[in-house]
């Protein structure tokens, strides 16, 4: 018996010598450690063992054990330092060679023009309002004067979820949410801005895209707000966005919660109004939707329209942002391409 463990203990120191890696000394830790290692084994037969033999032969193998234990923890070590001392090496760093450039692109005119939009708004005494994306057909539709089977509805091919939930078509919701939670009837003055999902996509128009819409309410017998009020506004956004030399133009238009309704033009910011390829040769490109609040929206969110009125107006962020920074393509707002984002740095400089 003391002949076998003394073999198994050379037999250990033998193999360790060649061990070269971590996957090897597993292998051996098992084969002389493990539950079915001869070791153990012999453990396990002590009992066949006489008295007198017993005591000797098992501290004999637990000192083995303990030996090859040892032996194996300390060539871990070393097999783990070897490995340390090779990663570094392979992944030394020669902090004399010049760096790499790293690629930054810039705020993107999306948020620039939001941003912008905001900071004009703010000024002028309106609040900012958000609502959700995901809508009800009440206040996408019904309440801003647009029933179940009215033809604008089809003006807009929308993303249904359910019967009753979309995504919503355009940030007049918005409003008629603000109206409806505006208990006291104060006035209302507030922009709302946010991405609105439509079934289309070319050159000029995207599945989603980004809306701001505009809402101003009062009272007839102390402010009577009226469409010179919603000219005005709406000339100052326009100047202050595109240029003080930009004219507006208004035509009359049709839109299911306003009226009277009109279409907003703009000058041309590639020809200044002189006619190009862009602009049709006509000088004006159109931009905004607006009108006097429709009364039955005014009705249907609560206001009387006898003793309210307001305006509303509202156009798309995104086309704002191609005006503004002369971008031909609106899809290339969603490349997230580095070298056509760095641009609008030097564009905000110029």
């Amino acid at each position: 018996m003391k002949e076998k463990i003394e073999k198994i203990k050379k037999m250990a120191d033998e193999e360790l010598s060649k061990i070269k890696d971590s996957e090897k000394l597993q292998e051996m830790k098992i084969k002389y450690l493990g539950k079915k290692s001869e070791l153990s084994e012999l453990l396990k037969s002590l009992g066949s063992l006489s008295t007198e033999e017993r005591p000797k032969v098992g501290a004999l193998v637990n000192e083995v054990r303990k030996d090859i234990e040892e032996k194996i923890s300390n060539m871990e070590l070393v097999i783990k330092e070897k490995v340390l001392k090779e990663k570094l090496e392979r992944e030394k760093i020669d902090i004399t060679l010049p760096s790499k450039k790293i690629k930054r692109g810039s705020k993107h005119p999306l948020n620039r023009v939001i941003e912008e939009i905001e900071d004009i708004f703010v000024s002028m005494g309106y609040d900012v309002v958000e609502g959700p994306e995901l809508e009800t057909d009440e206040f996408c539709f019904e309440r801003l004067n647009l029933p179940v089977g009215h033809p604008a509805r089809d003006m807009q091919d929308s993303f249904y979820i359910t019967d009753e939930y979309l995504l919503r078509t355009q940030t007049s919701s918005v409003q008629a949410r603000t109206m409806v939670a505006n208990e006291e009837k104060t006035p209302i003055r507030i922009i709302t801005l946010g991405k609105t999902y439509r079934r289309e996509d070319d050159a000029t128009h995207s599945h989603q895209f980004n809306q701001i819409e505009g809402l101003v309410i009062d009272r007839k017998d102390t402010v009577n707000i009226s469409l010179a009020d919603l000219k005005g506004t709406l000339e100052i956004f326009m100047k202050k966005m595109l240029g003080e030399k930009t004219n507006l133009r208004f035509r009359p238009s049709y839109f299911p919660f306003t009226e009277p309704s009109y279409e907003v033009d703009v000058t041309c910011f590639k020809c200044g109004g002189k006619g190009c390829p862009l602009c049709k040769k006509t000088g004006w490109i159109e931009l905004l939707g607006s009108g006097m609040v429709h009364p039955n929206v005014l009705r249907m969110n609560g206001y009387d329209p006898d003793v309210y009125s307001g305006f509303a107006f509202g156009t798309g962020i995104d086309r704002l942002a191609m005006f503004k920074y002369g971008i031909t393509d609106m899809r290339y707002l969603y490349t997230n391409d580095i070298k056509f984002l760095t641009q609008f740095d030097r564009k905000d400089e110029e």
